[in-house]
C-alpha cells in the first residue's frame, strides 16, 4: 500500500505524519508554538518560522520511527505548500523538496484549504469516517484565517459557495478573547468559559443572517463586541477582573460575555450551512478547520443534522486543527492521479484552490525519481 510522508508548517502549528492511500493515518505528530507567542497576544511570523527551523526535522525522525517505516520506504513526500505565513511555508517547502531530492523522491505542494476540506475521510486506530460518507457534500471550512463554504463533488472538484468579505471566524474569536482579557489563543479559551455562561445576558451583532448571499462577515461582530465590553458598568467591570483572576472558569460577566459572542458566531456560521445545504439539495455536509473543535458549534449542527436528516460529519479534534494527515492524504489522492511538482515549486500566501500543474516531462521525471 502506498504512502507519504507529509508536512504542514503553513502558520504556527510544525506537524509531520505518514498516511496511506486509504486515508490511514500511521502516525502523525505536531508542535505548537502557543507559549512563544503568547507574550505578544498573536502570532509572530518572524518566530513561527524560526520555530519551524527547529521543530521540523527532528519531527520528521519520530514520526517515521513511530510509523514503523523508513524514508526510502515512502513512495511520496507531501507538503503545504499555500496558503499562509510566507515564512513558515518556506521552511515546509524547502525541507520537502531537500528530503525528496536526497532520497528521490517525487513530491507535491499541497493547497492546505484541499487538506481541510479532504480530511473527513482520514482514520487511525481510534476513529473510522461513516462507511457511507462520500462526495458530493457541503463543506464549511472554519479557521483564524479562512472561514469558506464548499461543494466538494471529487478529489479536485470543489466549488467556492460562500467566504468571508473581511475577518475570519477564527480570528474573530481570538481578538474577542483577547478584548476580555483571556489572551492569546483566544478562542479555546472563550469557548471554555461560554460553558458557564448565559447566552442572553448581552446582545452581538449578527452579519448577514438575512443575505440570500453564502458570505460570512465578522468585522462588524468584532466593533459590536468592542462596544459590549466597553459599556459594562462599573460593578461589571469589578466583576469581570474578579473572573479573570480565576483558574478555573465560572459563572460571571466573563463566562456570559464569552457565551453570548460565541452564540452570535455559531448562528452565523451555521444559518450559512443550513442555507448552502437546502440551496444545493446534498444532504451531507462537513466541518473542518481549527474552529470546528469548538463544542457548542459541534453539538448544536448536531442537533441541526438531526432534526434536517443530513449526515453530519466533523472530523477528530486532531485532524480539524493545522495537521500534516491531511496535507498527506490530499497529496497521495492526487499523485495517484499522476499529478506531482517541480524542484522549482516555491511557497505562496495566497492561493485559490485549483488542480496542482502537471510538467510536460512528468514521465521521465517520475520514472527518475522512483529508479
Amino acid at each position: 500500500m502506498k504512502t507519504v510522508l507529509a508536512i504542514e508548517t503553513s502558520c504556527d502549528d510544525t506537524s509531520v505524519a505518514v498516511v496511506t492511500e486509504t486515508g490511514f493515518v500511521r502516525h502523525v505528530i505536531s508542535a505548537n508554538q502557543n507559549k512563544a507567542h503568547e507574550i505578544f497576544g498573536g502570532i509572530v511570523p518572524e518566530i513561527a518560522s524560526r520555530n519551524h527551523t527547529h521543530h521540523l526535522l527532528p519531527l520528521v525522525d519520530v514520526c517515521l520511527r513511530h510509523a514503523g517505516v523508513t524514508l526510502a520506504e515512502i513512495d511520496g513526500i507531501a507538503v503545504t505548500s499555500c496558503p499562509g505565513l510566507i515564512g513558515s511555508l518556506m521552511v515546509g517547502v524547502v525541507t520537502a523538496k531537500s528530503i525528496a531530492l536526497a532520497a528521490g523522491k517525487p513530491f507535491i505542494g499541497i493547497n492546505h484549504l484541499e487538506g481541510h476540506l479532504l480530511a473527513p475521510f482520514l482514520s487511525d486506530d481510534d476513529y473510522q469516517p461513516p462507511a457511507e460518507f462520500s462526495y458530493p457534500y457541503i463543506a464549511l471550512a472554519i479557521s483564524g484565517g479562512h472561514t469558506s463554504l464548499y461543494r466538494i463533488d471529487a478529489v479536485g472538484e470543489y466549488q467556492v459557495l460562500g467566504a468571508t468579505i473581511d475577518d475570519a471566524a477564527g480570528e474573530a474569536f481570538d481578538k474577542f478573547g483577547k478584548m476580555v482579557g483571556l489572551g492569546f489563543p483566544g478562542g479555546v479559551r472563550v469557548d471554555q468559559h461560554a460553558g458557564h455562561g448565559r447566552s442572553d445576558r448581552f446582545v452581538f451583532v449578527r452579519a448577514m443572517m438575512h443575505e440570500e448571499h453564502l458570505n460570512f462577515s465578522f468585522s462588524g461582530m468584532k466593533a459590536s463586541a468592542q462596544r459590549v465590553v466597553q459599556g459594562l458598568s462599573a460593578t461589571e467591570k469589578e466583576e469581570l477582573a474578579s473572573d479573570l483572576t480565576h483558574k478555573e472558569p465560572r459563572h460571571g460577566v466573563l463566562a456570559d460575555l464569552c457565551a453570548g459572542f460565541q452564540e452570535a458566531v455559531v448562528d452565523v456560521l451555521l444559518d450559512r450551512l443550513a442555507r448552502a445545504v437546502a440551496r444545493h439539495g446534498v444532504r451531507r455536509a462537513v466541518l473542518t478547520g481549527g474552529v470546528s473543535a469548538n463544542s457548542s458549534l459541534r453539538a448544536r449542527a448536531a442537533q441541526w443534522a438531526s432534526a434536517e436528516g443530513v449526515q453530519l460529519v466533523v472530523p477528530p479534534i486532531r485532524y480539524c486543527t493545522d495537521n500534516a494527515a491531511m496535507i498527506g492524504f490530499a497529496g497521495i489522492l492526487r499523485m495517484g492521479k499522476g499529478e506531482f511538482s517541480e524542484q522549482t515549486l516555491g511557497p505562496r500566501a495566497r492561493a485559490n484552490l485549483g488542480p496542482a500543474p502537471l510538467p510536460e516531462n512528468f514521465p521521465e521525471w517520475l520514472r527518475r525519481a522512483k529508479s
